[in-house]
This record gives structure tokens, C-alpha cells and sequence, in this order.
């Protein structure tokens, strides 16, 4: 009958059998178990919509192809806590015909966060990649909705890669300053 040893509580093991330091040995080592990085909801709104169809009813009528889309999107942010932060996503949509507005729409939809734990170079872009992607599918569909309500298809929103915007922002930022 073989004995089995008694684990160490102090001294874990991972799958390939090296010793991972727990919060016992951090603790004994005087050091602080480091805390991952965290984004919270805290709220989210509607800070703004508006919705235009200046050549109703004509423009509900069936049209010859399809109507010229323009979306634009921004992302705004503020402080308002330490840790605490708004940030804005803004959506400008515009179709037109013939040289003719069917619809105009502006959405500008906002929450609250809480960020915590991040390192102070991944901050910035936390704020500005992160929080607007989960503030994304709820801005979609009231977007989709106002349209459909306004009389036409719903418009449904691609994905947006808030990482290339974030991306081409600070390029833009840095020729500015050159």
C-alpha cells in the first residue's frame, strides 16, 4: 500500500506539473495578488435621437435601385470618475436618391463604466475600443428601429472594428501634431 502525499495548500501544480505560485506564496512573498483588468457597466442611454424624412411621403414610394447610404461614427469620451467614465457612440446615417434625402437619422447613444485595474497605457484605448464595441448592437437596433418606424427597411449596421478607429484616430493625431 503506497502512500499518497499530502499537498502543500502554500505550493499548487499546473497540468504540466511546474509549481505555480498561489495567493498563499504571493502573500508570503510580500507581494499583492495582481487583479485583472475589469470594464462594468454602470448605465446606458439614449442621449439623443432625431429622425427626418423631408420628402415624405414621395420617398416611401418604390424606388429605382438602391438609395446612396452614408454612415458616419464617432466615439466621445469623459472622465467623470477616477475610474469612472462616459462614453458616447454617435451614428449619422443619411440615404438619398436621386439627389433627394429619403431619411436622415442621428443617434448618439451613451454609458457609463467602470474601469478598473488597467494599466494606465491601456486605459486610453479600454475606453475607446471597448466600451463603444458593448454600447454597438443596442445603438444598431434603436437605429434599425427608427428607420423601420420612419417607414423604410430596417438599417441594419455592420460591425464596426472600433480597434482600426482607434487606430486611425491616433494616426490622425500624430500628422496633426507633426
Amino acid at each position: 500500500m503506497s502512500k499518497t502525499p499530502k499537498s502543500d495548500p502554500a505550493r499548487e501544480v499546473n497540468e504540466n506539473g511546474s509549481a505555480v505560485a498561489g495567493p498563499e506564496t504571493e502573500a508570503a512573498a510580500g507581494q499583492k495578488p495582481q487583479s485583472q483588468p475589469s470594464i462594468r457597466i454602470l448605465g446606458q442611454y439614449l442621449k439623443d435621437l432625431s429622425f427626418e424624412s423631408p420628402n415624405a411621403p414621395q420617398a416611401l414610394a418604390a424606388q429605382q435601385g438602391q438609395p446612396d447610404i452614408n454612415i458616419a461614427v464617432n466615439v466621445n469620451a469623459k472622465n467623470l470618475a477616477p475610474t469612472d467614465f462616459e462614453v458616447e457612440l454617435h451614428l449619422d446615417a443619411k440615404a438619398s436618391s436621386q439627389d433627394k434625402v429619403m431619411f436622415a437619422a442621428e443617434l448618439v447613444y451613451a454609458g457609463t463604466f467602470r474601469l478598473e485595474n488597467f494599466p494606465q497605457q491601456m486605459l486610453h484605448p479600454a475606453v475607446l475600443i471597448e466600451c463603444p464595441r458593448l454600447l454597438f448592437p443596442f445603438a444598431r437596433q434603436i437605429l434599425a428601429e427608427a428607420t423601420r418606424n420612419g417607414g423604410f427597411p430596417p438599417l441594419m449596421l455592420d460591425p464596426i472594428d472600433f480597434a482600426a478607429m482607434y487606430q486611425r484616430r491616433l494616426q490622425q493625431q500624430t500628422a496633426g501634431q507633426a
